[in-house]
């Protein structure tokens, strides 16, 4: 997964870059709370692929299994 620029994620949120800047500077507890959800979504997404591909990977498995037991 791609790591989001500053520039990226104030687009996502509908500010300008400088305002993330500011947020650091004047407000660092809302810009921590920002970047906490962002690294949230983060988190989130890479779990979902990881269930995926888990699933993915008991679907082989349980194919795996089916042809063993046809023999």
């Amino acid at each position: 997964m791609i790591k989001k620029s500053k520039r990226d994620m104030a687009y996502e949120i509908d500010v300008d870059v400088s305002t993330l800047y500011n947020w650091r500077k004047h407000k660092p507890n809302l810009y921590r709370i920002v970047m906490l959800g962002f690294k949230f979504d983060e988190l989130l997404e890479k779990q979902k692929k990881d269930y995926e591909e888990l699933l993915h990977m008991e679907q082989q498995i349980q194919e795996e299994i089916s042809k063993f037991n046809k023999d």
